[in-house]
């Protein structure tokens, strides 16, 4: 990240925290500014609309809508009562996570592609999900890369997918705002649904912004959110997205004029 250019960094794991410390401490090595964050995995607001999906391209919606939150003001070294209010309330949708692991090894046995959980367990330092369970399909050669396991197996809707109970965008937004976060939509071409009408109903349920540059965003669906959550006074983020090397993302490579970004990191 320092490499690339980039100053501030926020580390947004899948329902879990337990990077913080680490990467605050590694942030500072380098001279960032570490936000604390995390990726809460949501049911969906809207149902995908089919006609804005064939024009995007996209064969199927994501089965969640994925709702960043951002703490700016927050030390991980420092004890906050609301953020301990928040983590018990994180930690049961990260507990999930485990039965589901277990279910989707059990599910690609039975396709016949036996998978040890334990293993798949092993390669998560913390909160585990389908991107280690990728990379213990492409050791056991069953497909060829990551990108091949979720595209064929377990992507949302396929063969090998196990859905897990997720709260409400509602009821995360109101649990970050209550800890003091921000909010913003992750990724939003992934739920196929129109940008006037998918941002009209982040600005209804009380979400702060959106996530309008990704790696699966062209320039003219960027542009279009900026400019939508312009005219409804939303903020932007951007996001690599990272999941491992192999996805090539490229930190630090996409101007964003700071005044569309949340107020809060608008700072350098």
């Amino acid at each position: 990240m320092h490499e690339a250019g980039v100053k501030t960094w926020a580390l947004t794991d899948h329902d879990t925290t337990d990077g913080w410390i680490e990467a605050r401490h590694e942030a500072g090595k380098n001279g960032l500014r570490f936000v604390p964050g995390v990726e809460i995995t949501c049911e969906p607001s809207l149902e995908p609309n089919a006609a804005h999906m064939a024009q995007q391209g996209r064969e199927r919606a994501s089965s969640s809508w994925h709702l960043l939150a951002l703490f700016p003001d927050h030390d991980p070294n420092e004890r906050d009562l609301r953020m301990e209010v928040f983590k018990a309330w994180l930690a049961p949708k990260q507990d999930g996570r485990g039965p589901r692991m277990r279910a989707m090894c059990e599910r690609l046995t039975e396709l016949g592609m036996p998978v040890d959980v334990d293993a798949v367990m092993k390669r998560a330092t913390g909160s585990v999900g389908r991107p280690h369970l990728a990379e213990e399909m492409v050791h056991l050669g069953y497909v060829a890369s990551k990108s091949e396991a979720f595209e064929t197996w377990i992507g949302d809707g396929l063969p090998g997918f196990v859905a897990h109970k997720k709260p409400s965008i509602p009821e995360a937004v109101q649990a970050v705002h209550d800890a003091g976060g921000l909010t913003s939509l992750a990724h939003p071409l992934y739920y196929g649904v129109p940008t006037d009408v998918l941002l009209d109903t982040l600005v209804e349920q009380h979400v702060d912004g959106v996530e309008a540059v990704h790696r699966s965003h062209d320039d003219a669906y960027r542009h279009a959110l900026m400019e939508g959550a312009k005219q409804r006074g939303l903020g932007v983020t951007v996001g690599s997205d990272f999941h491992g090397l192999n996805y090539q993302p490229r930190p630090g490579h996409m101007p964003v004029p700071k005044n569309r970004l949340l107020k809060p990191l608008q700072a350098e």
